[in-house]
């Protein structure tokens, strides 16, 4: 069996990473810009507290 196949996809990918390697931290910075984030419990717990269903048909008023 042949292990040593690599798609297109992953040689792109590896050759861009190659030709880049700035684009590794800038990927990093992005995430935790983005995602990596501290949940505060308690702001949670207030959004989640504050939510108000959404009123059937809210495209037409009555």
């Amino acid at each position: 069996m042949d292990y040593s196949y690599e798609s297109e996809h992953t040689k792109f990918m590896r050759e861009l990473l190659e030709k880049n390697p700035q684009l590794e931290s800038k990927r990093l910075e992005a995430r935790s810009m983005w995602w990596d984030k501290k949940l505060d419990k308690e702001e949670q717990k207030r959004f989640n507290e504050s939510d108000d269903p959404m009123k059937p048909y809210v495209y037409f008023g009555g």
